[in-house]
């Protein structure tokens, strides 16, 4: 079902420079919001991002990282 959302208190500024932003991709105002807010909703915040990391399983090491990559960088030479 759609819905529509309405913003009070909007300063003119900002109405103008979206409604710029929409005529300069060629499109009406309600559909380039409506572009805007899909693709922020699409982003993870840093909370979110935290959660998700925090989530995974812990990564257990067989030796330091820094010992892997002193191995690894002798290997080379």
């Amino acid at each position: 079902m759609p819905i529509s959302v309405s913003i009070p208190d909007l300063p003119d500024e900002v109405h103008a420079k979206l409604a710029e932003r929409a005529a300069a991709q060629g499109v009406a105002l309600p559909e380039y919001l409506r572009s805007v807010l899909i693709t922020e909703t699409q982003r993870l915040t840093i909370q979110e991002l935290a959660a998700e990391i925090a989530a995974r399983p812990k990564v257990v090491l067989s030796e330091p990282s820094e010992v892997t990559i002193r191995r690894l960088r002798d290997a080379l030479e």
